[in-house]
């Protein structure tokens, strides 16, 4: 639904998974839209690459990158995405952000999964380090300049925020 409403047609992904999430995205894409996928397990790209083939994608449709994402996000060209979908370490997150500052164009999306810390995100008493990070995470986001937020509580949880 992201990437159908911002008619996306540049989308980064940072965890594919066994590529659930990306085949979403792509469905979403314009026709003509590259989903740049980044996870360092190589069968999680392995069975993504397979599912995004067997669902009629073209392999031009995808970028699939081994690697660290900490270490691919400054390879990438600045403002130039529409989305980034972020389904990682929780320690990255604050990392991933910083990067989407600069890697979204301005009106992008930025998306977080797990936003609701497992339901511990209200909860004053949980002070792990997962649901700690996650609340700092939105904290800086909701009072940066740079971005327009909104917590969905779907799921897992989805903070989204648009890029100014």
């Amino acid at each position: 639904m992201l990437a159908a409403a911002g008619s996306a047609r540049a989308v980064v992904e940072i965890g594919t998974g066994t590529g659930v999430s990306g085949l979403w995205l792509l469905r979403g894409m314009r026709a003509d839209g590259i989903l740049t996928t980044i996870d360092v397990e190589t069968e999680h790209q392995r069975i993504a690459r397979r599912i995004f083939q067997e669902a009629g994608f073209a392999s031009g449709r995808t970028r699939i990158i081994t690697g660290r994402a900490l270490d691919v996000l400054p390879r990438l060209a600045d403002g130039v995405y529409d989305l980034i979908f972020v389904d990682s370490e929780v320690a990255e997150y604050s990392a991933c952000v910083e990067a989407a500052t600069r890697l979204l164009r301005p009106g992008g999306v930025l998306a977080l999964h797990g936003a609701l810390a497992a339901g511990r995100i209200g909860d004053p008493a949980a002070r792990d380090v997962e649901t700690v990070t996650v609340r700092e995470v939105a904290k800086a986001i909701r009072e940066s300049e740079d971005w327009i937020p909104a917590l969905l509580p779907t799921g897992e949880g989805l903070l989204v925020a648009v890029k100014r």
